[in-house]
């Protein structure tokens, strides 16, 4: 990962490959943001009037770049939009910052170091800065041949290398508060990429057993706690749902749990993950052009267990249990049939009408077993629907509860953490379509707000009394278009800061 150290150095005498100043939008052409002076000055004052001749504007993911001025170690200056210019003694928004990091970071791979001169009003914009860069120099290349090096190219796998290191100018190093934002945007950052990883990488490689594997070495690795339920444990206890999702694969389910503690904790929460290690629809086929990117059906699983991982780093007082709920669902003679019955875990029945509405079975079993802990919250996490697309697209995910105040506290943060999301409703009227003739429920209902109705289901499986909140986030936990911001093409590691964010503002005692 791009190595981040504060540095106090002037612009001017810093050794580097490039140097990276924001521009804004302004009224009569692009403006200067703050962190740039040094740079403007030794063009005379003169940086902003070139940078128009050049064709620059300011706006959001906009980069130029430009031959560094005289007396300057540092050969180019590139110049990253802001979007609009906030006014004079202003301050630029976290997610502005942390967009604009994130695409020079892109912009600079195969640079082995740059120096980045962005505004830094305070702590909190220091780690917006710190965790764009770190999110936006991601790559994933596990998987490209390595060429023979050769002039003028990396040898790294095939490609460019990512940024390799950035000294944040203007950065206090010795400043408690600035260190503690760059050590917290580090973890989540690394963590977060770790999601990202897990979810790019493909299923012949990343199957229920391999995900529990790799969760087992890195809970350890982090003093985090970990228990992991195998098919036998699972067909003991009774867990009919996640059984059922599986049993048409040669590799057989797995329930992950994690469990993180403080001694200091006065709250818990359980987060639940879905964990499809890929998703063909089982005997409901998936049509073709709609299967290939189904190994991003364990994103939310990904999710959650980078989530507990970053809350153990950072050693925040709430107790986080994480639920990874792992199976493939793949067609066969073994597999459930539309029309089968499960036996979920705590006894309700559900006829699955459709096996390709399989996660919300996956996960009314974790949820179950999560709430039988009794936590102060439950919080899951899924690529679960469609539906859930088509309603908010690909940049925003649904936020669904049984109660208003908790789903909207978690709408609200997630913008704050800059993963945009929309506060959805759970209709009573849509709970009718569930009923089965035969059964105490049927797993999929009325086709219209087939998102909402997959939420209701889930719903049945909380127990009174306990806040429960549901993010579909099948827009964007995969990323099928260009790279934007400090988001790449394919996984994005999506809900992983909200859940961070939940469990550092509970800790702090806000939200619940």
């Amino acid at each position: 990962m791009t190595a981040l150290t504060l540095s106090t150095a002037a612009a001017s005498s810093l050794r580097a490959d490039v140097i990276v100043v924001g521009v804004a939008k302004g009224t009569a052409g692009p403006v200067l943001a703050p962190g740039a002076e040094a740079v403007d000055k030794a063009y005379d004052g003169k940086l902003a009037a070139t940078l128009e001749t050049l064709g620059a504007r300011g706006g959001e993911g906009e980069v130029t770049r430009l031959p560094a001025p005289s007396g300057f170690r540092t050969p180019v200056v590139l110049a990253v939009g802001l979007g609009t210019a906030v006014e004079s003694g202003g301050r630029y928004d976290d997610e502005t910052l942390r967009g604009a990091a994130g695409c020079a970071a892109r912009a600079l791979a195969g640079s082995k170091k740059a120096a980045f001169s962005l505004p830094l009003a305070d702590a909190a914009a220091l780690g917006a800065v710190a965790e764009g860069t770190l999110l936006g120099a991601y790559a994933f290349d596990a998987y490209k041949s390595a060429p023979a090096p050769r002039r003028g190219r990396t040898a790294e796998r095939g490609g460019k290398a990512p940024l390799a290191e950035v000294a944040l100018l203007g950065a206090k190093p010795r400043d408690k508060a600035h260190k503690a934002a760059v050590a917290r945007a580090t973890a989540v950052a690394e963590e977060l990429n770790r999601a990202r990883d897990l979810i790019n990488t493909p299923s012949n490689d990343l199957d229920p057993q391999a995900f529990a594997a790799l969760a087992s070495t890195a809970a350890k690795e982090h003093g985090v706690k970990i228990q992991v339920l195998d098919e036998k444990a699972l067909a003991k206890g009774g867990f009919g749902g996640i059984l059922g999702v599986g049993v048409g694969s040669a590799t057989p389910p797995r329930l992950v749990r994690l469990s993180y503690t403080s001694g200091k904790a006065k709250k818990s929460l359980a987060f639940v993950g879905k964990g499809i290690t890929y998703d063909s629809g089982g005997l409901s086929l998936k049509p073709v052009g709609h299967n290939e990117t189904m190994k991003c059906d364990m994103s939310g699983a990904a999710a959650v267990f980078a989530a507990v991982l970053a809350a153990a780093r950072l050693g925040l007082d709430v107790n986080v249990t994480g639920w990874l709920a792992l199976a493939e669902n793949m067609p066969s003679g073994s597999s459930t049939r539309p029309g089968d019955v499960l036996r979920m875990y705590g006894g309700k029945t559900v006829e699955v009408l459709n096996t390709d509405a399989e996660g919300r079975l996956v996960l009314a079993d974790a949820i179950t077993k999560a709430a039988e802990e009794r936590p102060d919250a439950i919080v899951d996490v899924a690529t679960l629907t469609g539906a859930m697309m088509i309603a908010l697209g690909g940049r925003f995910f649904g936020v669904m509860g049984n109660d208003d105040g908790f789903r909207d506290a978690l709408h609200t943060l997630s913008e704050e953490v800059g993963e945009p999301s929309w506060p959805m409703p759970l209709p009573d009227h849509l709970r009718k379509s569930l009923d089965s003739p035969i059964a105490d429920l049927q797993n999929i209902g009325e086709r219209r707000g087939g998102g909402l109705v997959a939420g209701i289901f889930l719903r049945e499986f909380v127990p009174d009394g306990t806040p429960w909140a549901h993010l579909d986030i099948a827009g964007p936990a995969f990323n099928e278009g260009a790279p934007f911001g400090y988001t790449p093409k394919g996984g994005t590691g999506t809900a992983v800061r909200t859940l961070v964010g939940l469990a550092e503002r509970v800790a702090s005692g806000g939200v619940l």
